[in-house]
């Protein structure tokens, strides 16, 4: 397949990038750069230069495509516009083609909740609460479309817990009082979805990207060897930002059931394993 890529540079994007090249795609990746589109071009993708806010140059790589994955997101404020400005280039492209589309969404989606499947209530934080809504206009277009819902991504010395929980001075802040669960899976092991959900064609709907291991946070900074600190909530928040932090303190357990139905297995070792090395 000719799949235009979004995000190749990325933190999940880049994997997802080396694995559709290793599967024998041929990869477009839409960059915003000179020296991003050097770095694709070297994991093996031809590069396009430009602006994914510009609906009509996206609409129309995407159209020469045999598939679309957007991987990438700013990170910030703008991620809501971003995201649109994605879709209403994927649905002028895409719509009725049968060609499949895959979006990136996020476990936080579902909140607190002990036994999420894709089928549980959204209740996402303030910080991702604008996420239903662009979702649903992915999967009410004519699209064949798959929601790749990943949990905590971790792996390659990056991703959340790497960041969050990284020991300073040999000790390591929790956030709150750690007994929430994160539920995690290796950037390698997303990544393999990416290639799975769009390789297959379908309309999956969300599909969560999760290994079924669910540790507290406590347990997570308790690898590292480095003595616990616990903190308030008001403390936790005032230290990472209220909107970040509240997102860290969602309580979140899954087994993703429905991605292993797909044929995908996820075969990293797990959070902990990593961390004790």
């Amino acid at each position: 397949m000719n799949i235009a890529l979004t995000g190749g540079t990325g933190y999940i994007g880049s994997v997802v990038l080396e694995q559709l090249v290793a599967a024998g795609h041929a990869v477009t990746a839409l960059v915003r750069s000179d020296e991003a589109a050097e770095k694709v071009r070297k994991a093996g993708a031809e590069a396009a230069v430009g602006d994914l806010y510009d609906t009509a140059w996206t609409a129309r790589l995407f159209a020469a495509a045999d598939g679309v994955v957007h991987t990438a997101a700013p990170g910030d404020g703008s991620s809501e516009q971003f995201d649109r400005a994605v879709v209403e280039a994927a649905v002028e492209a895409l719509a009725g083609t049968g060609k499949p589309y895959v979006h990136t969404s996020g476990v936080w989606l579902y909140g607190s909740n002990d036994a999420i499947t894709e089928d549980s209530p959204f209740a996402p934080p303030a910080l991702t609460a604008w996420r239903p809504a662009v979702e649903r206009s992915v999967l009410d277009a004519d699209l064949v479309a798959t929601i790749v819902t990943p949990g905590v991504v971790y792996g390659h010395g990056g991703g959340i817990p790497a960041g969050v929980l990284a020991p300073g001075d040999g000790k390591v802040r929790l956030v709150g009082d750690g007994s929430q669960h994160w539920t995690t899976v290796h950037v390698e092991d997303v990544a393999a979805l990416y290639v799975t959900v769009v390789e297959r064609g379908e309309r999956l709907g969300h599909v969560l990207g999760v290994s079924g291991a669910s540790p507290t946070v406590r347990e997570i900074a308790e690898a590292t060897g480095a003595e616990v600190v616990p903190e308030t909530v008001e403390e936790s928040r005032a230290r990472l930002g209220a909107l970040f932090a509240d997102a860290l303190l969602l309580d979140q357990r899954a087994t993703g059931a429905k991605a292993r139905s797909l044929g995908w297995s996820p075969t990293r070792p797990t959070l902990l394993e990593e961390i004790r090395g």
